[in-house]
């Protein structure tokens, strides 16, 4: 058995980049960007807002499977019994995976990188073909579990990195302006920082923390490390040089974004910005720049979102092999990615509204559990007192059809007029934080009353 101290710097840097490479898809590249447009000159704020959801909950993710020892989505939520964290892993690997996250993988380049080459009447034969090509290179990456880190690690992320890195040091050496002095967007006035903070929400990643859980311990165990503490130990100190990286990246890419306003007006969304972007600063050369680019981070993502999905469905439906499983994730995020990158952002963003509270204090609850033994009453009190307020943010997050309809406008009434930060989307962090004082009072007073019965008995 190999020992930690033999699991050197340059294993350590391989877990990492193969992380980094997991996490940083199509929306890591996108949106913060397209963040730094919105938000101009008030980029400090909104990006402080933005890391929070975008890097320090994903990280916490990852040290959540670590303090636990857990090997996936379902040991964080098997406090609460088997069959919610049997359900909360099939909603979670179901969101970042075949219905939103996967599908949008293919989406982005293409939508990016391939289709302004493309006449309007090639557009759809065009991404089926790119998207049947894509999830074939992402299905044989992931067909070893054993070559995912050095494929990703090794490999793909790294050639990433180089890429971006040439962007960045032209985007710096040349800046386009002052990113201090560019105007600010209505809506990041005032609430810059509650508003990156739920831009942050978009990357998926705090859902996709828990979801690579199995994929990094699989990761790790195959350099030899056996031991719960050592895989634990291991994946902590990765988890942190990735998400740190991560962190830099995305404030260069915010700073960017703001600095663009003294060529360019705010873009619809941000992809169009990384395209003029790259376009002024490399001209033709530009486009194919940011088309390898950002299909080569996306196959990453791709790589471990079908590969986690198949990892966990095996272990707990072992019915399908895990290539059978990856296979059939595949083919359905294909199908997805089919109806377009724009219909995929509008129906993913009620089910993140609705997720995201549970994963963040299911993550929050894992780290912490040292302190209370991991009783499954803190559990049930924070998550139920969650549970509404996720509900009512997910039908005020739908398209028009819903959240427009007199259904969803009661709803939302009602939200604004009983839940603080309601319209901040945050309706369900006053109730989380009465459930975890109830739950904590509950487990204090279990942990007293066992103490006065066995001191009674001593006493006897």
């Amino acid at each position: 058995m190999e020992s930690k101290r033999h699991f050197g710097t340059k294993n350590y840097i391989v877990v990492a980049s193969m992380l980094f490479g997991l996490f940083f898809g199509a929306g890591n590249l996108i949106f913060p960007l397209h963040l730094g447009q919105l938000a101009g000159g008030h980029w400090v704020t909104a990006a402080l807002g933005f890391l929070v959801t975008a890097v320090v909950l994903p990280l916490l993710a990852v040290l959540a499977i670590a303090v636990t020892h857990s090997e996936g989505v379902y040991d964080v939520g098997k406090p609460l019994g088997g069959w919610f964290a049997l359900l909360f892993m099939v909603l979670i690997h179901a969101t970042i995976g075949p219905l939103f996250g996967t599908p949008r993988t293919a989406t982005v380049p293409f939508t990016v990188g391939v289709a302004p080459m493309l006449s309007k009447s090639m557009q759809h034969v065009g991404l089926l073909v790119f998207s049947a090509v894509f999830f074939g290179l992402a299905f044989l990456f992931a067909y070893r579990e054993s070559k995912i880190t050095d494929a990703v690690g090794k490999v793909l992320n790294p050639l990433f990195l180089v890429l971006l890195a040439v962007i960045f040091f032209v985007g710096f050496l040349h800046p386009m302006g002052n990113a201090m002095r560019q105007p600010v967007t209505a809506a990041y006035q005032h609430a810059s920082f509650m508003n990156g903070f739920l831009q942050g929400y978009n990357t998926m990643d705090a859902l996709a923390g828990l979801a690579f859980g199995v994929t990094v311990v699989t990761a790790v165990r195959s350099f030899g490390l056996r031991r719960d503490s050592q895989v634990a130990s291991v994946t902590a100190k990765s988890g942190v040089m990735a998400t740190s990286l991560i962190g830099l990246v995305y404030l260069g890419l915010i700073v960017l974004g703001s600095t663009s306003l003294s060529f360019f007006k705010v873009s619809a969304d941000g992809g169009v910005a990384f395209n003029q972007v790259v376009s002024h600063f490399f001209g033709a050369a530009g486009h194919a720049l940011l088309a390898v680019m950002i299909t080569v981070t996306c196959l990453t993502t791709a790589i471990g979102l079908i590969a986690a999905f198949a990892q966990d469905f095996h272990k707990h439906f072992p019915v399908l092999s895990y290539r059978q499983w990856l296979g059939l994730m595949s083919f359905l995020s294909f199908c997805t990615a089919n109806f377009g990158l724009d219909t995929i952002i509008e129906w993913s963003t009620p089910m993140l509204m609705f997720l995201y509270p549970f994963a963040m204090v299911l993550i929050l609850l894992s780290v912490a559990s040292p302190l209370f033994d991991r009783d499954p009453v803190v559990y049930k009190f924070v998550v139920g007192f969650t549970t509404i307020p996720a509900l009512m943010d997910m039908v005020a997050a739908f398209p028009p059809v819903v959240s427009a309809s007199a259904f969803g406008k009661a709803v939302v009434s009602l939200q604004h007029a009983v839940l603080p930060f309601a319209g901040m989307g945050l309706g369900w962090l006053v109730p989380a934080l009465v459930g975890m004082v109830l739950g904590v009072g509950f487990h204090l007073y279990k942990v007293h009353s066992r103490k006065m019965v066995a001191a009674a008995s001593a006493n006897d």
